[in-house]
């Protein structure tokens, strides 16, 4: 076997991976190599050759050395990966396709305790029949057989709550046209904003300022603003998305934030006196992409406000104060 067919077969599990609803985070090498240990498949192999391998977290490590020695695992030894990274195999790769439904524990003795040094993992029949249909004609077939009695993990993980949609509009009553915004991330997450994180927690609510990276701005509404007790300073830096939220009257503002600028302390107090005149209650949200970029910043974000993070669209973390998702100048 040549270290161009293990990699190849690794690029295969990969793909696999996210085809069958792993996180993220889980369509990694590591995750790839147990994938191929217990179905037994060799880089010399088909994907119609899977099998069912049955083994402890130790035995699959081992196997991974002896099948796939090319491909880089430790510092110290490249072949394989140190016996501490026992649990790192265990909670972030093996446990993770038990509960996607891709490998079954302990099929003997399912009571069996967690630290037994008898725990043994082998595939479910269903992923075998998908998995080894990997690149023929019935793979999609396979796939949805699979799903149908398997939800996707990253689905489940996001634990998806349906909500009614209603979109934002301007003080016209037209729509956003977010397709005018300049390309590019920062763009890309006000755009998410507008369609996703308005619709669900400010559904009808009015976008009365909309900035871009490319022009000053898409929307800007100063006689709305003024109506509601906003009279704008035009040197002082807007947030990225304002709307107001009549059913509630809160202004919500909004800072997408791709590389700067989350609403930590200062940004707080500069946002307070720039909409001090504001007659509707104020509620702060930062808006990021991913939860990677948002750990960035976590530790800069101010108390009583809002986080919001696009790849977990329906949900916010909320920094702690007496209410959630409100301004805190008003008893409502």
């Amino acid at each position: 076997m040549t270290k161009e067919q293990q990699e190849k077969r690794l690029e295969e599990a990969t793909r696999i991976l996210a085809a069958i609803g792993m996180p993220r985070k889980q369509q990694n090498l590591r995750t790839a190599l147990v994938l191929l240990s217990m179905f037994n498949l060799r880089p010399t192999q088909e994907w119609a050759e899977a099998g069912s391998n049955t083994l402890g977290i130790s035995a699959c490590m081992d196997w991974m050395a002896e099948h796939y020695p090319d491909i880089p695992k430790g510092k110290k030894d490249p072949t394989r990966y140190a016996p501490n990274s026992r649990e790192s195999v265990r909670k972030l790769s093996v446990h993770p396709l038990i509960r996607a439904g891709v490998i079954v524990k302990n099929s003997d003795a399912p009571n069996r305790a967690t630290n037994d040094q008898n725990n043994r993992y082998h595939p479910s029949d269903i992923a075998i029949n998908a998995i080894a249909a990997f690149g023929s004609s019935t793979w999609d077939e396979r796939l949805k057989e699979f799903h149908s009695e398997q939800p996707k993990l990253i689905e489940v993980n996001a634990a998806e709550r349906k909500v009614h949609r209603v979109p934002v509009k301007l003080p016209d009553g037209g729509t956003v046209d977010t397709a005018d915004l300049s390309p590019g991330a920062h763009s890309e997450l006000i755009k998410a904003v507008v369609e996703r994180f308005g619709s669900q927690f400010t559904p009808k609510g009015t976008v009365v300022y909309l900035g871009d990276t490319g022009s000053k701005w898409i929307v800007n509404e100063p006689e709305y603003l003024a109506d509601l007790g906003v009279v704008v300073d035009p040197h002082g830096k807007m947030p990225d998305v304002v709307i107001h939220f009549a059913d509630k009257d809160w202004l919500v503002l909004i800072e997408a934030v791709t590389s700067t600028g989350p609403v930590d302390d200062q940004r707080m107090a500069q946002l307070k006196e720039l909409f001090a005149g504001a007659r509707p209650g104020l509620v702060f949200v930062t808006a990021f992409l991913t939860r990677g970029k948002f750990r960035q910043f976590m530790a800069d974000i101010a108390w009583e406000t809002e986080v919001w993070i696009s790849e977990n669209e329906t949900h916010m973390v909320h920094f702690n104060g007496e209410r959630f998702l409100g301004p805190y100048n008003s008893a409502e």
